[in-house]
């Protein structure tokens, strides 16, 4: 039997990531552009969203930056309507828009407009993105969505609870929404990642990092660019037969 041992076949294909600018999304969408696909980085930061199209242009990709913000529904409307004629087709998007919201609180200390911006953003956002997608993926009988949930939402972290509430209405959220277009020639699935090395984490106490890192079977963190290694075959064509899942990327930390 022949071993395909090529790279995601996303060579050509138009993609949009929201949250290129920093972290997993911005190495997303340097590997995808790496691979050949056309990558619309988009950000709330433009300047962010801008060098990342930069360093992939750099490193003799196409890409484009563009400003919008997740809890701006029209500024969303606005970047996949750019998205469309740069790349004359939204081929496929990469959601990596979050945020953790305060940490270390139980749920009683926990402010309610804090809760309500984690909210805005990681889970109203990933509908938001989802809902300026598919009308142009349903136009052309084609799309893949990949939105970035957490081992969070699987298991609850204490002391997260807007995260970890978010991060596992993400995961019922692309279970509905696979089944809703499952015949429409578009596919909609999560990653749930444990803690992956970002520059977030250097701010972090190593007592921090040991208490998370010693729930990781590997006893490691995964790097961004595992995830978006994960991220780029789920959104290729490759990825046809899998639809409304989250799949892990978690060290052997997932029990389910």
């Amino acid at each position: 039997m022949r071993v395909e041992t090529s790279a995601p076949a996303v060579a050509g294909q138009g993609v949009v990531v929201v949250g290129a600018g920093s972290g997993i999304g911005e190495a997303c969408a340097l590997l995808l552009a790496r691979r050949g696909a056309s990558v619309v980085c988009v950000d709330r930061d433009a300047a962010a969203a801008d060098r990342t199209a930069s360093s992939a242009v750099a490193e003799g990709g196409r890409a484009w930056g563009w400003h919008a913000d997740v809890t701006d529904a029209a500024s969303v409307a606005e970047a996949f309507a750019a998205a469309e004629e740069h790349l004359r087709q939204v081929h496929a998007v990469v959601n990596c828009a979050g945020v953790t919201g305060p940490l270390g609180l139980r749920s009683h200390e926990v402010s309610l407009p804090d809760f309500d911006h984690v909210v805005a953003i990681n889970l109203r956002g990933a509908l938001v993105v989802t809902q300026c997608a598919v009308p142009y993926m349903l136009k052309h009988g084609y799309g893949r969505i990949a939105h970035v949930a957490s081992i969070a939402g699987k298991e609850g972290n204490p002391g997260m609870v807007a995260y970890s509430s978010t991060k596992a209405a993400i995961i019922g959220m692309v279970k509905a929404q696979g089944k809703e277009y499952a015949e429409d020639g578009i596919t909609i699935n999560a990653l749930a990642p444990a803690v992956i090395r970002t520059a977030f984490l250097d701010t972090q106490p190593e007592e921090t990092l040991r208490y998370m890192t010693d729930k990781i079977p590997m006893r490691r963190m995964g790097s961004v660019l595992e995830a978006a290694q994960m991220l780029a075959w789920m959104v290729s064509p490759e990825c046809s037969f899998t639809t409304g899942f989250t799949f892990d990327l978690s060290g052997g930390r997932a029990t389910y």
